[in-house]
């Protein structure tokens, strides 16, 4: 007799479908900030993501990262196309929901995370290379490190550092990745006459986004109880809080509040929270939404402006950035009073936790930008990453889909 309860698979369908809608979410948050010839290649991206994984996830991704550890660095496949994962629960992570329902809440976080990276190398990227790098990255960034933070035997989960939803495993990752994708692809042809077609369009995705986040925090706590509550009332406080911080860092840059700010300045907090939604308090919340959105803002305007690189899309300032800092944050406010499986931060008194979320830290950065450096120096070997020069002046959309998002004027 298995031990599933309804009211928390219920609760893990509809956290699934939440998180499976911020992949066409993001999709629409980065396909209103990219010129109206490139918007349908922006948003295939993303799509590209959610077909390629939905297969690789099944056939081997699931198990390697969550199959029985090899020395801590990656699962085995002995659930290799699924085998063996049925409906009775998997006790090792979660005792009351099928297994099945399990790999699929885990299938969504591993389709958004490649996606991400889009959002730094679109307008002049190769579909077809892109999607070759989504099905490779996926299979040797991915999974390896969701399998080290939270696989069972994964030796950052064996350490001790923490990771609630994804901080490490998603948002370092691939910013880090988008960061090292955008050097190397280089920078866009005519800059000075990019600007952000459809913001209205950004600002409907970033809405799915904020919604979508509450099943990708919430849902992490695998069950109706105490922590998936803080977890949501937490990642609602801080994406407010980084929207308000990151206006107010506007106001006193730019005299102005941007819609385009607010709406990165909410994603920023998302981010930010992440890592340590299921940990933290809502007042500890507050203050990592504040600082996320205020260091997100001065990543994305101030230092990518001094360093002249091309994250078109800021995947980068917003994801890596801010998955950075919730990762620090959550050392600092992690307390076992909200949740009893996690472990007190430095500012309980506990400064080993932070030295163990900087260990994890550095790893994600080196192993993921590594990893994107030699992934990239290999696709390009075959297919070059990056499109022609005319490709890119006519727009993706049409040289590369043969498509046209509007008619009229190709702008």
């Amino acid at each position: 007799m298995n031990n599933i309860n309804g009211a928390d698979t219920a609760f893990l369908i509809l956290s699934t479908v939440l998180v499976m809608i911020m992949t066409p979410g993001l999709a629409l948050f980065y396909g209103g900030m990219v010129r109206k010839k490139n918007v349908l290649s922006t948003t295939a991206k993303s799509y590209a993501a959610l077909v390629v994984i939905s297969i690789q996830w099944i056939l081997i991704g699931y198990t390697l990262c969550f199959g029985t550890d090899i020395n801590g660095l990656i699962g085995n496949f002995q659930w290799l196309g699924l085998k063996g994962v049925g409906f009775v629960p998997n006790a090792d992570y979660s005792a009351t929901i099928p297994h099945q329902l399990f790999m699929l809440f885990q299938l969504m976080f591993a389709i958004l995370t490649p996606a991400l990276i889009s959002g730094a190398v679109v307008e002049r990227t190769n579909f077809l290379a892109f999607t070759i790098f989504v099905l490779l990255w996926s299979t040797l960034v991915y999974d390896p490190l969701a399998h080290w933070v939270w696989g069972v035997g994964g030796w950052i989960r064996t350490m001790g550092a923490l990771d609630f939803a994804g901080g490490n495993v998603v948002h370092i990752s691939s910013g880090v990745s988008a960061l090292v994708a955008a050097m190397m692809i280089g920078k866009r042809k005519k800059m000075e006459t990019i600007t952000p077609h459809n913001i209205p369009m950004t600002f409907i995705g970033a809405g799915i986004l904020w919604l979508g986040w509450f099943g990708f925090n919430a849902g992490s706590a695998l069950a109706i109880n105490d922590v998936a509550l803080f977890a949501f009332i937490n990642t609602n406080t801080s994406a407010a809080a980084a929207a308000l911080a990151w206006s107010l860092c506007e106001l006193m840059y730019r005299k102005k509040v941007t819609c385009l700010g607010i709406a990165s300045g909410a994603v920023a907090g998302l981010v930010a929270i992440t890592p340590g939604a299921g940990f933290v308090t809502p007042m500890a919340s507050l203050i990592i939404g504040l600082v996320g959105g205020a260091v997100c803002f001065f990543a994305v305007t101030i230092v990518k402006n001094k360093l002249k690189y091309d994250d078109a899309l800021d995947a980068f300032g917003c994801h890596g950035v801010g998955g950075i800092w919730g990762g620090i944050a959550t050392g600092i406010f992690a307390t076992t009073t909200i949740n009893s499986a996690g472990a007190n931060g430095l500012y309980y008194g506990n400064a080993k936790l932070l030295g163990f979320q900087l260990i994890a830290i550095v790893a994600t950065i080196a192993y993921s930008g590594i990893m994107t450096f030699v992934l990239l120096k290999i696709i390009n070997k075959f297919i070059p990453i990056r499109v022609s020069k005319q490709e890119e002046l006519d727009g993706l959309d049409v040289s590369l889909h043969g498509e046209e998002a509007y008619g009229g004027l190709n702008i």
